[in-house]
C-alpha cells in the first residue's frame, strides 16, 4: 500500500511539473459551470488562491458504476486524465470530427487538447476515480448539451430543430430535463 501511495505522489508531482513548464495562455475570465453526474472536487485558484499566476489546477473525479462526465470542453486548458482505480471510457473528437478514445485502467493516463469536446465514463460494474491536471490555474468548463438546452435566456426552438433535426416537443422534453 505504501509503494502505491508513492507512485501515486510521483505520479502527481510529475503532472505538476509537466504542467508548470508547458506554455501558459492568458485569457479574460469567463462565466463557469461545471455540469457533472460524477462527483467533482477541485484544486484551482478558486480553492487554492496560490495557484494564481502559476497556470496549473487539478481536479479529483469519483464515478460510481455507470457515471458519466458528459461531453464537454475545457476552453482555457488542456487536460491530463490519471487513474487512481477503476477503468474508464473516455475520449475525444477532433476538429475533423474523429473520435479518439480507449479505454484506460488504474495507472493509465490519457490527455484531451485544449478546447476539444471529450468525455468519461466508467462502465464498470465498481468505482472509478482520477485526477485530472490541467495546464491552467483556470481552464474553464462548458457542458455541451446545458450550454445548448439550458442557456439563460434560452437557445431558439428553431435553432435546436435545425440543428439536431427535431421537433419542438422533443426540444422541449430535452429542455425540462436540463433545467435548474
Amino acid at each position: 500500500m505504501v509503494a502505491a501511495a508513492g507512485k501515486l505522489s510521483a505520479v502527481v508531482v510529475i503532472v505538476l511539473v509537466i504542467a508548470t513548464i508547458s506554455n501558459s495562455v492568458s485569457a479574460d475570465p469567463d462565466m463557469l459551470q461545471d455540469v457533472c453526474v460524477a462527483d467533482l472536487n477541485n484544486a484551482n485558484v478558486m480553492q487554492i488562491p496560490g495557484l494564481n499566476t502559476l497556470g496549473v489546477s487539478m481536479a479529483r473525479v469519483d464515478f460510481g458504476p455507470g457515471g458519466l462526465n458528459p461531453p464537454h470542453t475545457h476552453p482555457r486548458g488542456t487536460e491530463i486524465l490519471f487513474v487512481l482505480y477503476g477503468e474508464l471510457d473516455v475520449g475525444f473528437i477532433t476538429t475533423a470530427n474523429v473520435l479518439v478514445s480507449k479505454t484506460i485502467k488504474q495507472g493509465d493516463v490519457f490527455t484531451f487538447p485544449k478546447g476539444l469536446v471529450h468525455f468519461q465514463i466508467n462502465k464498470g460494474k465498481g468505482p472509478a476515480a482520477a485526477i485530472a491536471a490541467f495546464d491552467s490555474q483556470n481552464p474553464g468548463v462548458q457542458a455541451i448539451a446545458a450550454t445548448l438546452f439550458a442557456a439563460i435566456p434560452p437557445v431558439s426552438n428553431s435553432v435546436l430543430n435545425k440543428t439536431f433535426q427535431i421537433s419542438n416537443q422533443e426540444v422541449d422534453a430535452i429542455k425540462s430535463k436540463l433545467a435548474g
